[in-house]
Parts: structure tokens; C-alpha cells; sequence
């Protein structure tokens, strides 16, 4: 376990059962901060602002818990593109479908809980053609039910690929393994190093 350093990934915080598995094979693991990101100057992706710290001081204080890596703000152009390169990918979008469709813990971490996920399930999504673009411009305008549904499927796609491209990113600039509990997430993550020709270790915490 010496110096071995771990990302949690694709969200800011952790289960406590989750925290210790990580820390029994590694001597840090690392979060970033909530993730929320600013589309247009008057539209974006919000989350709660908690850290695992504040449930694991003892942990912070020893280092044993790295905090602080900021996800804020806009997209970078290099950013946008590489989402693009998701939302292009069959095999990406074929993943994040079905995971949608029938993983309960990847709803769980698009939308609030009890959400109905109905209007999201039919695989005709998996051929819905969308870029960020489009996404953003949609997230500016007052949309009719219909439209909401399709704005609302854009930005599960968009937080799921930003949150994996930032974690390739913090990994790669810090020298951590990137670490997940979400078998879907790990599939993602492995659909775009594969297609993308990227190098990083990787660690799924199996059930």
C-alpha cells in the first residue's frame, strides 16, 4: 500500500463502506470538489457543496483524505470536445444507455431520488444525434414538455462525460489511480481510454 494514491471517481463523495476499501488498498484517496459546471453565462449543472472531510476530519488531518480538486466552472474548448467525441461514440452511448435503463445506482447519480426515469429508457435513445452545442442552446430557451425531456437527457450525458474526462484529467496531472464502487462508470471510463488510446491505472471495487 505504500504511496499508492487512488481518485474516487465519478462523484465527490463516497460510502463510508466504499472509503474503507479504498483505504485498506490505498494510502490516500483523493476527491475533487462538487462538480458544477456553467454551460451559458445564465444556464448550467449544480450540485451540493460537501466534502468527505466534513464526515472524516480524522482522516483529512492524518492526509489519509486529499480534498480540493476543483470541476467548476466553464468547459474548456479542449473539454467540449472531448464530450463531443462521447456523445459521437455508439459504443459510449450504448454503455450509458444501458446503464440508464438498468442500473439503479448510475440513476441515482444523475437525478434526484425518486425521479421517474420512464421517458429516458427506450433504446431509440442510443440514436438520438446530439452535440454539447445544441445542449447548451437548449438550456438557455423556455422548452415545452416535450423539449424538457430532451434537454434533460442531454445534461445526464454531458455530467457523466465531463465527470469521467475530469477524472482522466486530475489522474493523469497527480499520478492517481482512478477508483470507482460504479461497475457502468468503469465501462465508460474503459470505452473512452480504449477508443481514445489513453494510459491510466484503473481500480473497480467489486461487490
Amino acid at each position: 500500500m505504500t504511496d499508492r494514491r487512488g481518485l474516487f471517481y465519478p462523484f465527490h463523495l463516497c460510502s463510508p463502506e466504499t472509503l474503507e476499501r479504498i483505504l485498506a488498498r490505498y494510502e490516500t484517496v483523493h476527491f475533487r470538489d462538487c462538480m458544477t459546471l456553467q454551460l451559458t453565462p445564465t444556464s448550467g449543472i449544480t450540485a451540493y457543496s460537501d466534502h468527505m472531510g466534513d464526515s472524516y476530519p480524522a482522516f483529512l488531518k492524518q492526509g489519509r483524505i486529499v480534498q480540493g480538486y476543483n470541476v467548476n466552472g466553464p468547459l474548456s474548448p479542449e473539454m467540449d470536445q472531448r464530450i463531443d467525441r462521447d456523445f459521437k461514440d455508439h459504443a459510449w452511448r450504448e454503455i450509458f444507455h444501458l446503464a440508464l435503463r438498468d442500473d439503479a445506482r448510475f440513476q441515482r447519480g444523475l437525478a434526484p431520488k425518486g425521479t421517474d426515469f420512464s421517458p429516458w429508457l427506450p433504446n431509440r435513445w442510443m440514436e438520438w444525434q446530439i452535440t454539447l452545442a445544441e445542449v447548451r442552446q437548449m438550456s438557455m430557451l423556455k422548452l415545452d414538455p416535450e423539449r424538457a425531456i430532451l434537454l434533460e437527457y442531454g445534461l445526464m450525458l454531458v455530467k457523466t462525460s465531463a465527470s469521467l474526462w475530469y477524472t482522466i484529467q486530475i489522474c493523469q496531472q497527480h499520478e492517481l489511480d482512478a477508483v470507482t464502487d460504479s461497475v457502468s462508470h468503469d465501462r465508460l471510463l474503459q470505452r473512452i481510454m480504449a477508443r481514445d488510446r489513453i494510459s491510466l491505472r484503473t481500480f473497480l471495487l467489486r461487490e
